[in-house]
C-alpha cells in the first residue's frame, strides 16, 4: 500500500480549509489541487483581470510543485474550469510563460481554476 504525504500550505500559497493543496504518493507522483487567484494571504489577485488571475494561478501551482520537487517540466496534465471562454487567451499567455508553446503534453480544455498532476 502506498503511503501519501499531504502539503496543506505550501510556502507563499494561502491554506485552504479542509484539504491539501498538493498530495504525494510513492515514487514521483504528485497530485494538485484546483489553483485559483489567491495570494499567500487568501486576498483575490486581480479581481476583473483574467490575466492577472491566470498568472497567480500559474504561480500558485509553480509553488505547490516545488513543494513537492517538482516543476511544470514534471507536468503531465492540466485541466482548465472558466466561466467565460474570452478568458481562454489571457490564460493561454500566462501558460506559455511557464510551460513552451511547442509542448505537446497539455490537453485541451476550458478553464480558470487549473488542475494539475507532475510526474518528477
Amino acid at each position: 500500500m502506498s503511503e501519501l504525504i499531504g502539503i496543506p500550505a505550501p510556502d507563499g500559497v494561502a491554506p485552504a480549509a479542509q484539504y491539501s493543496h498538493v498530495v504525494q504518493g510513492t515514487g514521483n507522483f504528485v497530485a494538485l489541487s484546483g489553483q485559483i487567484a489567491l495570494d499567500e494571504a487568501g486576498n483575490i489577485v486581480g479581481e476583473g483581470d483574467p490575466a492577472a488571475q491566470a498568472r497567480q494561478v500559474f504561480e500558485n501551482l509553480r509553488r505547490c510543485l516545488a513543494a513537492a520537487g517538482a516543476t511544470f517540466d514534471d507536468v503531465t496534465k492540466l485541466t482548465y474550469f472558466v466561466t467565460d471562454m474570452a478568458h481562454m487567451p489571457a490564460i493561454r499567455e500566462a501558460r506559455a510563460a511557464r510551460i513552451p508553446e511547442d509542448d505537446t503534453r497539455i490537453a485541451y480544455g476550458t478553464s480558470s481554476a487549473i488542475r494539475c498532476r507532475s510526474w518528477s
